[in-house]
């Protein structure tokens, strides 16, 4: 008789997530090169970004995965996988790291400039659908003041502000909590 096969258990987005998008994170070697966590932009001013992702009883969620999308710092969108990066969680820590240039301002529907600000998803175990946020700037609070999403945000905006890291040049520190008090702002998109 044939042994068979049955279904594995309904899952999220984990524990297979790495292995679709992420293998080297998964411990299993491709031949090709992944998308890692510089974006690929070139000019511009150089940043980096750090943070963890915190679940509804503010653990740290060490396994989720983010992707990062941007504008250049002249506020257009590069041809290919530039302005793009993906990263894992660090295991052990829970701590992202995405290395890219300070984005510009880009144009709104309506041709007003929203503020320099960075799209942010995040795939994690027991999250149906990718969540989908943005990363702002703290230190540019004009922009920030006149951005139309930003002020569309009546409760939680401060949960969008990247702050400088005063302990290295031009880091930002980006922590995202997926539940709670200090829940980060989600678009429904």
């Amino acid at each position: 008789m044939k042994k068979r096969l049955h279904e594995t258990p309904s899952q999220t987005a984990g524990p297979y997530v790495h292995i679709g998008l992420l293998p080297d994170a998964a411990g299993i070697d491709v031949k090709h090169h992944g998308i890692d966590i510089h974006t690929g932009l070139g000019s511009g001013t150089p940043i980096v970004i750090t943070g963890v992702v915190r679940d509804g009883a503010g653990d740290i969620v060490k396994d989720a995965l983010l992707e990062i999308w941007q504008a250049g710092n002249d506020g257009e969108f590069a041809d290919g996988h530039k302005g793009f990066a993906r990263c894992h969680a660090d295991f052990e820590t829970g701590e992202f790291r995405f290395e890219t240039v300070k984005p510009g301002q880009v144009a709104w529907t309506d041709g007003s400039l929203q503020a320099p600000h960075i799209t942010l998803m995040i795939y994690a175990r027991g999250i149906n659908i990718h969540l989908h946020t943005r990363i702002y700037f703290a230190d540019e609070a004009d922009a920030n003041a006149a951005d139309p999403v930003l002020n569309a945000i009546s409760e939680g905006r401060e949960t969008l502000l990247a702050k400088p890291d005063t302990s290295s040049n031009n880091s930002y520190r980006f922590d995202v909590s997926l539940q709670g008090e200090a829940e980060t702002v989600f678009f429904d998109i």
